[in-house]
């Protein structure tokens, strides 16, 4: 076998290749491009050639890199070599092992990564070998999310802007991302200007954004535009005024392309072959199933049990023993898109499923706090649905919570 230590940077990888005696064959640092793999694929053959092949047998290749993403990742894999994307965490502390000096460099970093694969791959995962579907998913679900958690960084920023000076729209307006709000900002930013707004006006903008019970509402709104309040000076609310518009401005841009995204995921989710599967899930829904499929995966050989889809997710607890001491703690290092993902879909589970609302009760009953009875009952989801996907068969009530009012440990 021949184990190869890729430590990549943005312009190139320096890598290392080693047999499996550990004997260094060659270093070099190679550009991140066609030529630096067409020099790569020619160490590997070169190796390859002078090895003692038995009955004709090749030498396996197995890369470490600490990335699973990427045109090379993708052409290493492609090639037919094991790939195993490890952790920068965990190769940090494979680098410990190899010197206390904290000295660190690019071909130290290679050799330190070739050794894992050499000598500890067993305990790393290898990259898994999804459709070019889901990973075309996987960025759009990923993109899409990001964007969302941009939207709430800008309005929470908006929201502490409106504090400073314009507080009564927060207590109005309970969605900062709604589109009646964000037209009233950008039309009138000020306490003066929203004052001066008239009925017709507030009206029109509420009927724009789909509210209901118009005459109510613009009573509402108009009553609380008007209402006396503590003011800034003009100057400083002209100011505050700006910077609401420009995070409205921002707000409404992702809102349009939040939109867009899901109709592509959507799109995308429908036409894979366990989108039905993912969409029996209590909780999973166009946005959450695709999301939850992007992350896991459609590799049929990757999760050999339930447990290790769940542990994957980060929704198993973990245990810390020692001595007489023994503590049990929630995951906080794990994939933080599939963990947004799994809240999500404990907490849009409660009102789907009788099973799942009598489990989270059951746990909540026990003192168990909110947040963790929510990342339990998402455990119990993540097994339920290894289940199905195993066995290619819906999410059926009945058999997913026979004894809802008995959680298991």
């Amino acid at each position: 076998m021949l184990f190869i230590g890729d430590d990549w940077a943005e312009g190139h990888h320096d890598i290392e290749v080693q047999d499996d005696q550990g004997t260094r064959l060659v270093k070099a640092r190679l550009p991140d491009s066609v030529e630096g793999l067409a020099r790569l694929h020619a160490v590997v053959a070169e190796y390859s050639a002078l090895a003692d092949h038995e009955d004709g047998v090749v030498p396996e290749v197995v890369v470490g890199i600490e990335t699973e993403r990427g045109a090379w990742v993708h052409q290493l894999v492609a090639s037919g070599y094991r790939v195993y994307a490890v952790n920068p965490m965990s190769a940090a502390r494979y680098r410990e092992r190899h010197s206390t000096s904290r000295a660190k460099s690019d071909a130290g970093d290679a050799h330190v990564l070739a050794e894992v694969v050499r000598l500890d791959r067993q305990h790393h995962r290898e990259i898994a070998g999804d459709s070019e579907q889901v990973t075309a998913l996987k960025v759009a679900t990923r993109a899409h999310q990001s964007l969302i958690w941009d939207r709430t960084r800008h309005q929470l920023r908006l929201r502490s802007a409106l504090m400073e000076y314009f507080p009564v729209l927060v207590t109005v307006f309970a969605d900062l991302t709604g589109s009646d709000v964000l037209e009233l900002l950008t039309r009138a930013g000020t306490p003066q200007q929203a004052a001066s707004l008239t009925r017709p006006q507030v009206r029109a903008i509420l009927k724009r954004a789909g509210r209901r019970n118009l005459d109510h509402r613009t009573s509402v709104v108009v009553d609380a535009l008007r209402a006396p309040a503590l003011r800034q000076p003009p100057a400083v609310e002209a100011a505050y005024g700006t910077v609401a518009a420009t995070q409205a401005a921002l707000i409404t841009t992702l809102n349009a392309q939040i939109s867009e995204l899901e109709g592509v995921i959507t799109e995308g989710f429908g036409r894979h072959p366990d989108a039905d599967i993912l969409s029996s899930q209590p909780g999973l829904g166009p946005v959450l199933g695709p999301r939850v499929l992007a992350e896991f995966g459609d590799d049929p050989d990757r999760f050999t049990s339930a447990k290790a889809r769940k542990n994957y997710a980060g929704t198993s607890p973990i245990t810390r023993a020692s001595g007489k001491r023994r503590t049990v703690l929630a995951r906080h290092v794990r994939n933080k898109h599939l963990a947004d993902a799994t809240g999500s879909w404990a907490f849009s589970a409660l009102n789907a499923s009788p099973g799942a609302r009598a489990y989270y009760d059951t746990l909540r009953a026990r003192d168990i706090g909110h947040q963790a009875a929510k990342r339990q009952l998402a455990n119990r989801l993540v097994g339920i649905l290894h289940g199905c996907l195993k066995t290619h068969t819906p999410y059926d009530e009945t058999r997913a919570w026979p004894t809802a009012t008995h959680p298991a440990a």
